[in-house]
Parts: C-alpha cells; structure tokens; sequence
C-alpha cells in the first residue's frame, strides 16, 4: 500500500505480514521492525520482549481514524433515519476509539518505559525524508488518476490551511503545556 510505497523510496523493505505473524518474525530476526497501532497494542502483543527501540512520532499516521465503506447506490437507498443513525453510530464509534487509545497508550507507553524500552525520536532529516517521500508519491498518483487528483487537491489545500491554524493554536500550547523532560 502507500505506506509501504514511501518506506521502500527510504530504502526499507517493507513486509506485510499478519499481526499473529509479528512476534515470532521479530523474534527471529525475520523483520527487523514492526508497525503497529501503539503503546497499549504493542504491549499486548509483548512486542518490548523483543524489540526493545520505540521510535516516534508515528510520521505516517499522526492520529487515529476509523473508517466505514457502503457502497453508494446501496446508501441512496436507505431511509433517510437509518442513514443517519449510521453515520451517528460511526462518529460515536470514532470518538470513543480516539477517547480510548488517549487513555490506555499514555500509561501503557510508560509501563514499556519501565520494562526496558528505550523511547528514539525519529531524527529531523529522518522526518523531512518521509514527508518529502509521501508528498512525492501523492503526486505521482495524482498525476495518474484523476479520481485521486480530485480528492488529493482538496485534502492538500485543505491540510495547509489547518497547519497554518495548528501551527498557532497546537504548536503554541504545545511548547507551554509539554516541556521536554
């Protein structure tokens, strides 16, 4: 997928491979890293045992999302009540999966901490790399496809807008409410 796309332009060589499969790969020395969901997951999986860097942040992935898919002929012909109690259901769903990971990955991560993780911020060059690999990617595929062109114009005008605003509202509290320690 696009992930793995990305990952081979910085030279990795991505694996996709069941998450039962993981552990056992890791372990072997089959992978040399894996790509999970985050601390509460990787700790259930008892992925510390045997990969004991954690590196941040999650460049590929800054937040969690859930998706739902219907196909749309079949959408247009639901009763307009039943639409909307299933896009309230899938934004109640995505609400409380964000709510949960905000509570169990912060005391998970520091349980790893405790187990002998050791916590690597990706290096700056390292993050550039990525993006720039990303963004050329989604290019090349706009270029291709004009479906993806359509949908990527409007996210990237969309994304700098909200950077603009983050970069005020988030970067600002961010620096005043969670000093390095």
């Amino acid at each position: 997928g696009p992930g793995g796309q990305v990952m081979s332009r910085l030279g990795v060589v991505p694996q996709v491979i069941a998450g039962g499969d993981i552990y056992p790969a890791l372990e072997r020395g089959v992978v040399d890293a894996a790509e999970w969901v985050g601390p509460y997951d990787d700790e259930k999986l008892g992925f510390y045992k045997v990969a004991r860097y954690y590196y941040y942040p999650g460049w590929h992935e800054p937040g969690p999302m859930l998706s739902f898919y219907v196909n749309l002929r079949e959408w247009q012909k639901l009763p307009k009540d039943y639409q909307q109690a299933i896009e309230v259901a899938a934004a109640e769903a995505n609400v409380w999966m964000m709510a949960k990971y905000d509570r169990v990955n912060a005391p998970a991560l520091q349980r790893l901490v405790r187990a002998g993780v050791r916590l690597r911020k990706w290096p700056v060059e390292i993050m550039r790399a990525a993006q720039k690999a990303a963004l050329d990617w989604y290019e090349e595929e706009a270029a291709k496809d004009a479906t993806y062109r359509k949908v990527y114009t409007a996210w990237k005008a969309f994304r700098e807008e909200q950077y603009r605003w983050f970069g005020v509202a988030e970067l600002g509290y961010e620096g005043f409410a969670f000093p390095a320690s």
